[in-house]
């Protein structure tokens, strides 16, 4: 054969034809077992069967004429015929079955232990048939020299077990079991012996287990091939879970304690997870205060295993550690960690300061990354544990986060929020206040964390570590979240190449958005969204803007989405990215089920007109494609109205309750106000009254007494009445805290203008005549509703273009008929104010 030379030209000469010649000669070698392989037609018509026969006879004949893989067809069909004619199954075809599987081979009997298994569990006939006609059949077969069928008839037979009626076991199984379990039978005969004796423990008394199984239990953990003691120890706690704890103590334990020293590692282990799975039969009072100090001492050694030396041995008298010796010594360390939250139960998380802080201490700053992996997953657990006591392990928290493994930080990071929830409340049963204030690392650490993350290749350990991160509304204040972690999001989301990642930045920095308590960062941080997201020079940030916006639809209330983002979404339709138009047209129909008619009617024109332009003016292919199929949903979509109706029911009240949580935070923001106010009113006020009796009390003491009770007299009328109207006039102003710094000006320039921006423009515009005033009373009772409207307006209400408030506060018929409005014109915006009444506002087209 002539090797063919690739990347080179073939040479069809005649020396180098009959080369190629032979080698297509082997191919057609090789190909002619294939064709051989084919069945000729004396085979097919043995293979063929008469189609007029009945199921039953089928099954007959191809059991009895039949090749194998037609007798194993029938087999597996056998649930079937049960169900169809179970009395002729059971007196023509279970036979054949029965004479078939002496000589058949694995896979026939593989799908016969199947089938058998099928037929009890669909009991197609009473058990007492079934054991009559079936049992005999299994236990024929579980000596199989095959030890994968003898297992597949041994699982049947240990769910036959349990449907049996108890006589049925005690003569059919139990008592050919005795002789079965003897040293004189075959391996896989006692290995079978074992498992029955474990699945009968549950099946008879006590007495008659005591007299007739434990003997042969006894026999069998003592058995001389380790498979057999291995697998009889492992059957040991079904046992004792049969018999009750008094046997279990005088029988079974010292059964394990001599099957814990065997020579086999496997028994060893066997028998030391039997005891593991045994203690819960026991109670807590089981160990002495001896036994309970020796077995929380075994476990400190344990724990620092490989760590120290032991006995003062300097290291000229210890001999080298091996590899392998090594590996030992971080698997056991390894599983104290693991078994860490069980010991805190064993000794009481009261006592866990006292007993095992060291032990907590010393695995948590393990040399070994496995041994930290491993607390770090379970730190959850034993905070949980500790409950009011978990501010004892706060310096471990922080060590955790700064672990110099990324390992470590993801196992960490899994259940961080539940672990700072319970940090910040101090146990989920205590009512004091948050902990974390005494936990000054705490915030360096979470943001050197999210910066080794981010500067490492593991992008899925720095999107997970971000997701977490948005429960730290829930743990720290409105400002430490601000000046340490929403802008870092921002950051992210400009400069991270990484997709899920930004993603994750995103949706984390709208739930910072989402809880933040101050207006004006608030503002500060939308407008960053819309400058440098939605206006950004880079396609993908802007990309990344409408990624955004998905999710303040999702976390903020319709008009708070109106408010701020729909003007700027819409303005994208212009974008000159093909992508952005595309994934804006995906977007739409999202964008258009946060409008409400007729408040929103506006907007809806507007959304409507950018819709024309697309259709119009798109030359991109693909775009197109998706404006047509866009528009096509938009027209099935219904729009919500105002008013609460049926079939937008559920979705109303879930956007109700977005705007009254809104509406509480601005709530508190102004209660912080006024209370910041007062306080430093009465400051004032105190320290003139200091001042003035410190001057005073050089006269003479008749006159001190007398300007000492003369002072409040005299203060308390006309200082009293002033504090009374500048505090009138200071909550009157709580109306206008729409006046920002003039780089957010644009902000409060949109077109859903709540009642407070129709005060700041009239107030900033037309002066003192359009001042308002309030009665100090009516202010009281609705001031909290109204300051609520400053920012998050209302969906019935606020996004209304006519000044709702002024029509009823002030009664000004000028303020009624003016509307102020905000029109996307070319690339900027532009405020319009325009002057029209209520009814050529509802006559819009």
């Amino acid at each position: 054969m002539h090797p063919i030379i690739f990347f080179s030209k073939m040479d069809f000469s005649q020396s180098n034809l009959f080369g190629y010649i032979e080698d297509l000669q082997e191919l057609t070698i090789i190909e002619r077992p294939v064709r051989r392989s084919l069945k000729t037609p004396e085979e097919i018509e043995r293979l063929t069967v008469d189609e007029e026969l009945g199921d039953i006879e089928r099954a007959v004949y191809l059991l009895s004429s039949g090749q194998d893989i037609q007798g194993t067809s029938v087999v597996a069909n056998l649930p079937v015929l049960m169900r169809q004619n179970p009395a002729e199954t059971l007196r023509r075809v279970l036979p054949k079955i029965r004479e078939v599987l002496h000589v058949a081979g694995v896979e026939m009997q593989l799908t016969a232990a199947v089938s058998f298994l099928t037929v009890l569990q669909e009991e197609s006939v009473s058990i007492h048939t079934y054991s009559h006609s079936f049992l005999h059949i299994i236990l024929q077969h579980l000596e199989h020299r095959d030890a994968g069928v003898s297992n597949a008839w041994l699982e049947t037979l240990l769910a036959v077990i349990e449907a049996l009626p108890k006589e049925t076991v005690r003569h059919e199984i139990l008592n050919p079991l005795v002789s079965k379990a003897q040293l004189s039978q075959s391996l896989q005969s006692r290995l079978v012996s074992c498992k029955i004796m474990g699945k009968l423990a549950n099946k008879f008394e006590a007495h008659i287990m005591k007299r007739e199984i434990l003997p042969l239990v006894k026999s069998l953990c003592q058995d001389v091939e380790y498979e057999v003691r291995t697998c009889m120890c492992r059957q040991l706690e079904h046992i004792a879970q049969g018999i009750g704890t008094e046997l279990t103590k005088t029988v079974v334990l010292p059964e394990l304690v001599e099957l814990a020293r065997d020579e086999s590692s496997s028994v060893r282990l066997a028998a030391f997870e039997t005891l593991v799975n045994l203690l819960e039969m026991f109670d807590a009072g089981i160990f002495t205060p001896e036994q309970h100090l020796r077995f929380l001492e075994f476990y400190k050694k344990l724990s620092t295993l490989g760590l120290q030396q032991e006995n003062g041995h300097n290291d000229n008298q210890l001999q080298l550690q091996t590899l392998e010796q090594e590996k030992k010594y971080i698997s056991v360390r390894k599983n104290c960690a693991y078994n860490f939250p069980a010991m805190i139960v064993f000794v009481d998380p009261k006592n866990f300061h006292l007993e095992l802080y060291s032990i907590f201490f010393c695995l948590c700053h393990d040399p070994e990354v496995p041994v930290r992996y491993t607390m770090a997953i379970s730190f959850y657990e034993v905070a949980k544990l500790l409950n009011s006591g978990v501010y004892t392990i706060h310096k471990e928290l922080v060590t955790l986060l700064q672990d110099e493994s990324l390992e470590v930080l993801d196992a960490l990071v899994g259940h961080l929020p539940e672990i700072l929830e319970l940090m910040a409340n101090g146990g989920e049963n205590s009512g004091s206040e948050s902990k974390l204030l005494s936990i000054p690392d705490l915030i360096p650490a979470l943001t050197t964390a999210e910066q080794r993350a981010a500067t490492s290749l593991k992008w899925r350990t720095h999107e997970k570590l971000l997701q977490k991160y948005a429960c730290l509304p829930h743990i720290i204040s409105s400002d430490q979240i601000y000046y340490r972690f929403l802008h870092r999001m921002l950051t992210i989301i400009l400069t991270n190449n990484v997709l899920p990642v930004q993603k994750a930045a995103a949706r984390t920095l709208c739930v910072y958005l989402r809880y933040n308590r101050k207006q004006e960062q608030r503002h500060e941080v939308i407008q960053k969204l819309i400058e440098q997201l939605g206006q950004g020079k880079s396609y993908w940030n802007r990309l990344r803007f409408l990624d955004t916006c998905e999710f303040i639809m999702e976390l903020f209330s319709k008009s708070f989405f109106c408010k701020y983002f729909f003007l700027p979404v819409l303005e994208l339709t212009h974008d000159p990215v093909a992508n952005v138009r595309m994934k804006l047209c995906y977007l739409l129909p999202k964008v258009k089920s946060t409008l409400k008619i007729p408040t929103d009617k506006h907007l809806l024109q507007q959304l409507e007109l950018c819709i024309r332009k697309l259709l119009c003016q798109e030359k991109d292919k693909d775009v197109l494609t998706i404006v047509k199929r866009t528009v096509l949903e938009l027209d099935r979509m219904e729009i919500s109205v105002d008013a609460f109706q049926k079939r937008f029911y559920e979705n109303d009240l879930l956007d109700q309750e977005k705007e009254r949580q809104e509406h509480l935070l601005l709530e508190m923001e102004q209660l912080e106000k006024e209370k910041q106010q007062n306080e430093g009113r009465s400051t004032n006020i105190n320290d003139k009254m200091f001042e003035k009796k410190r001057r005073d009390s050089k006269t003479s003491s008749v006159l001190t007494k007398s300007i000492t009770l003369s002072v409040p007299g005299s203060s308390s009328g006309p200082s009293a009445g002033k504090e009374d109207k500048k505090s009138k006039l200071v909550r009157s102003q709580s109306f206008n805290t729409q006046a920002l710094h003039p780089k957010y000006s644009n902000i409060d320039k949109c077109p859903n203008k709540s009642s407070a921006t129709g005060y700041t423009s009239s107030v900033s515009g037309m002066g003192k005549s359009c001042m308002l005033s309030f009665s100090d009373d009516s202010f009281r009772s609705h001031s909290a509703g109204n300051s609520g409207n400053t920012a998050f307006p209302s969906s019935s209400s606020s996004r209304n273009l006519f000044n709702s408030t002024d029509q009823k506060s002030n009664g000004n018929k000028e303020s009624q008929s003016r509307k102020m409005s905000i029109f996307y014109h070319g690339s900027s915006w532009r405020p319009l104010v325009l002057f029209r009444g209520m009814s050529r506002l509802l006559a819009l087209p």
